[in-house]
């Protein structure tokens, strides 16, 4: 058995069955592309659907690939045993209808046992078989010569993973001796059992059958070979080590870790899981960012999230207190650029987005932390259960996935009421649902619209009317022949200049017309068999099917939408060139007033950046670049450099809307002829709009200019009002201004003070005991909230033992802050006071354990709130 690196092993693989006459399939990106059926690319065989099911064939019938990989069906697993993974990576040999089962099992054992390649003793490998697969029995015994009790037959040999293809497998397994158990009729000491001893290395699957979605199974087109063999496992069998965790595949990580939390692996069970969770985790972490997945509260962003925060929870077993994470991703990078360079090359981007959702986390953990202690405690004491709303406010106020609240719950042997947890968040479900608006008009024809085939043309790339016939019309969502005056109809065109919602894109508005009757078309959306279908309000006469009429497109609003579409393409490239290769577009709109554009992006965009992002695409409208389109094969399209938005389903022939050299991508859209067109472009607002999705809003051509003359309006009062006689000394007048309010503000806050201090005398004197505990609860007079804290601090500098509750009207509302020092937190929480009082005074607030501030509306029950306090403080 030879003793090698993963890297060795992931390549002497490939290079077996390169040898072999296999095509090498370069691993896929790990969020599934054009495959709703998945959430994460979870094996070698799901990037080959589309060969095995007969939708494309592959180049070459034999393929052979190192597929990155991630399931996270058993989270909780994970750290706890010695290979449960999120991510791995599965080294796979395929046949599409040209090898089946002999040759499948000829190449597995001569890969495993030759000399040339892994050279492991043929004495120590076993397999095991599904009970009725006598042709695999045959194999083994017969060609292979093993014998009867090397080949075990197990019921569970049938590999199904959910939607796909799917069949019998055998499954070769290594003795890695007793030192790893002995044989034990009381135990599963037997390959295929639950046991150290005996490693599966490799799983063949002979693929006969397609588990459809209604979970009947089919026959294959043609029979097919699916193998699956586990780097991660095959590394710690050929490193002779007890568990992936100890291959070269994870040391570093675990050498890193050591460093920053000052402890060292395999010295104990508690602290190993822990390491083993982090370095696990940020495997999956730093790859799935690189591909494109981003921390989120829902899909696969939750699931970055979830891991992220279990390896954070893990951490504090380490004594780790802090954003750390981050740090690992050079690491990971380093080990992994052999086969995988884009870690590496994402590198900074990866670390960014790790450390800012690890510093929101670590805001939200100790509190959060703290009150599950708590709800936990209350639990022993009763019912040993968790109410869901407890656990809901968890989730939904502190971020705590609910798989978290579990697992620390089961280490308690508490549960959690789970059905309690659903009903909150179906009602918060309800209250998303009923907070979007449901733009789509069209919504009742759906199976009416599928029965109808006519053809229609889009000709509006370079048509705003044209002579058309109608030839459908749908009125109440039946098909009609015709459509009196004052109702909304739907209908189709044989040819149409209106452009149907798409792309982002807003659809075409105008006129549909004959001397008989108009009509005023207001959207149009793509019906299910692909026609534009128009949405229109019949003005005058009766609309007959059959009819030619003329299809107007409303021009000025067509030509403004052309101008942010093309302008959205110019932002596009420059945000890439500005911010760097990472930037994906993540959503966009482009209508007549405005373009916005979604972009994945960590952090807000600064004003040097902004401004040099809108400096370029102002450089490129001005460059006159002419926009050339073209449809062309998708595989030319890309040998061009055209871009494909991520996520995007496109056609064996795509539109390319080349602008270079600056930009070039596949798009339906309508565009200007000459970048020129334009005229100007300006960036309106920058935003998030959530984890790593930034949002740009801009404005081009004439609302450009309307922007910037509003904006000139605005100076031009301001200069009035500040008394400037030039422009240029308008900044100069208003900082001369605001040094002038900071000295006046500063002069009352110091008054105030003095008024304080000679209302409050001697503060010492005001202290009381309450319960065991020196207190200071009183009103005082300030102008704002910061002089409030400022007030606090200065009261905080003389009573430092003391728990310190502070009132104040600030302008007709109220303003509430409490301190407690930190010995008596145990006892009293400044978060629980301004929880309590806030209501008194018609308002909330909160805080941590040592302080907390809030606020209310109601000043005439300043007196109460602050009585309630002393009662409060004498209850507990």
């Amino acid at each position: 058995m030879k003793n090698l690196k993963a890297s060795d092993i992931r390549q002497m693989y490939i290079d077996f069955f390169v040898e072999k006459g296999h095509m090498v399939e370069p691993s896929a990106p790990l969020v599934p592309i054009d495959d709703d059926t998945l959430l994460w690319i979870n094996s070698g065989v799901a990037t080959l659907k589309k060969y095995f099911d007969g939708r494309e064939v592959p180049k070459k019938p034999r393929i052979v690939n190192a597929q990155k990989s991630i399931r996270t069906n058993d989270i909780e697993n994970v750290g706890f045993t010695a290979r449960h993974h999120t991510f791995f990576e599965m080294l796979g040999n395929f046949s599409i209808g040209d090898y089946f089962k002999k040759e499948a099992v000829t190449f597995a054992w001569e890969f495993l046992t030759s000399e040339k390649w892994m050279a492991m003793d043929p004495e120590k490998l076993y397999v095991t078989i599904h009970p009725e697969d006598t042709e695999a029995y045959d194999l083994w015994h017969d060609m292979i010569g093993l014998t009867e009790d090397r080949i075990i037959r197990i019921e569970g040999n049938f590999w199904d993973i959910g939607e796909g293809p799917s069949g019998p497998n055998t499954e070769i397994f290594y003795d890695r001796g007793e030192e790893y158990g002995k044989e034990d009729p009381a135990e599963e000491m037997y390959p295929g059992g639950e046991n150290e001893r005996y490693l599966e290395v490799w799983n063949l699957v002979f693929s006969e059958f397609n588990h459809n979605k209604d979970h009947s199974y089919t026959p294959l087109p043609s029979k097919n070979i699916d193998t699956g063999m586990g780097l991660e496992r095959m590394a710690s069998i050929s490193q002779n080590v007890r568990t992936n965790y100890e291959t070269d595949l994870f040391m570093p990580i675990m050498h890193e870790i050591e460093k920053i939390s000052g402890k060292s692996y395999l010295k104990n069970t508690q602290d190993d899981v822990a390491f083993k969770v982090i370095a696990d985790h940020i495997r999956t972490i730093a790859f799935a960012i690189s591909d494109g997945a981003l921390p989120a509260n829902e899909g696969r962003g939750y699931v970055l999230r979830r891991l992220l925060r279990r390896a954070v929870r893990f951490s504090q077993t380490l004594d780790i207190n802090e954003p750390f994470m981050y740090r690992l991703v050079e690491i990971v990078a380093e080990i992994m650029e052999p086969y995988y360079p884009n870690v590496k090359e994402n590198q900074d981007f990866i670390a960014r987005v790790i450390k800012s959702e690890e510093a929101r986390f670590h805001e939200t953990l100790e509190e959060g932390l703290s009150i599950l202690n708590g709800l936990i405690a209350q639990s022993k004491k009763q019912d040993g259960v968790i109410a869901g709303e407890d656990a809901f406010k968890l989730y939904d106020t502190y971020g705590f996935p609910i798989e978290l609240t579990q697992e620390i719950a089961e280490n308690e042997a508490l549960k959690i009421d789970m059905d309690g947890f659903e009903t909150h968040m179906e009602a918060q479900r309800n209250r998303a649902r009923e907070a979007r608006q449901n733009n789509q008009s069209m919504q009742v024809q759906s199976e009416v619209l599928k029965q109808i085939n006519t053809a229609s043309t889009f000709v509006g790339y370079d048509q705003f009317e044209t002579k058309a016939h109608i030839t459908d019309i749908i009125l109440d969502g039946e098909r009609v022949t015709e459509a009196d005056a004052d109702q909304t109809v739907y209908f189709i065109l044989d040819q149409t200049p209106f452009y149907a919602v798409s792309g982002g894109q807003v659809a075409d508005k105008g006129i549909v017309a004959t001397d008989d009757f108009e009509i005023e078309v207001s959207e149009v959306i793509k019906a299910p068999n692909g026609q534009n279908l128009h949405t229109g309000y019949v003005k005058f006469g009766t609309v007959t099917e059959g009819t030619e009429v003329t299809a107007t497109v409303e021009s000025k609003s067509r030509k403004a939408i052309m101008k942010n579409h093309s302008a959205t393409h110019l932002l596009h490239a420059a945000l890439k060139e500005v911010l760097g290769s990472h930037v994906n577009q993540a959503g966009s709109l482009v209508d007549s007033e405005r373009l916005r554009f979604d972009f994945s992006h960590i952090a807000a965009m600064t004003q040097e950046e902004l401004q040099l992002v809108e400096q370029r695409v102002n450089e490129e409208i001005w460059n006159s670049i002419d926009v050339s389109i073209k449809e062309m094969p998708i595989d030319e399209a890309k040998a061009q450099g055209a871009m494909a938005l991520f996520g995007e389903k496109y056609g064996d022939v795509v539109r390319v809307v080349d602008m270079k050299p600056f930009s070039i991508e596949l798009c339906g859209g309508t565009h200007v002829n000459n970048t020129s067109e334009i005229g100007l472009f300006k960036i309106t607002s920058e935003s998030g709009t959530g984890a790593g999705v930034r949002r740009i809003e801009a404005v081009t051509g004439q609302a450009a200019f309307m922007y910037l003359e509003r904006y000139l309006e605005r100076f031009n009062a301001i200069k009035a009002q500040v008394k400037a006689k030039a422009d240029d000394q308008v900044i100069e007048k208003v900082e001369s201004l605001q040094v002038q309010e900071k000295t006046l503000q500063q002069t009352i806050e110091a008054k105030n003070k003095e008024i304080n201090a000679l209302k409050m005398g001697n503060i010492e004197d005001k202290v009381t005991n309450i319960n065991d505990l020196p207190v200071l609860i009183t009103e005082v007079e300030v102008d704002n909230a910061k002089a409030m804290r400022t007030t606090m601090d200065d009261f905080k500098s003389k009573l430092q033992d003391t728990i310190i509750v502070l009132a104040s009207d600030v302008g007709g509302k109220v303003s509430l802050v409490a301190t407690v020092p930190k010995q008596y937190v145990d006892r009293i929480k400044a978060g629980d006071i301004i929880k309590e009082m806030a209501p008194i005074v018609g308002g909330k607030g909160g805080g941590r354990p040592d302080m907390a501030q809030g606020g209310g509306t109601d000043p005439s029950q300043i007196t109460a709130a602050l009585q309630f306090v002393e009662t409060y403080i004498k209850s507990l």
